[in-house]
């Protein structure tokens, strides 16, 4: 298994007990990815994501919450 490299960002209390945690992690070769943890009891999902599909998932989550906020 190669080494990365973590730092974390932030930790989110989402509902019913679950928790979400973002991390950058940078691989030996260099890259970087956003590293999306969530965390429902004992199960673990983990998701690397690219600049471009964080940033395109981010302004789809924004788009929807203003949405629940506008009416």
């Amino acid at each position: 298994m190669s080494d990365v490299v973590r730092r974390p960002l932030t930790t989110l209390e989402a509902p019913y007990r679950r928790e979400v945690r973002l991390e950058e992690v940078e691989f030996e070769s260099g890259m970087i990815m956003l590293r999306v943890i969530v965390r429902e009891g004992h199960r673990i999902t983990q998701l690397d994501l690219d600049a471009t599909t964080a940033r395109d998932w981010g302004a789809a989550m924004v788009a929807w919450a203003d949405r629940q906020t506008d009416g």
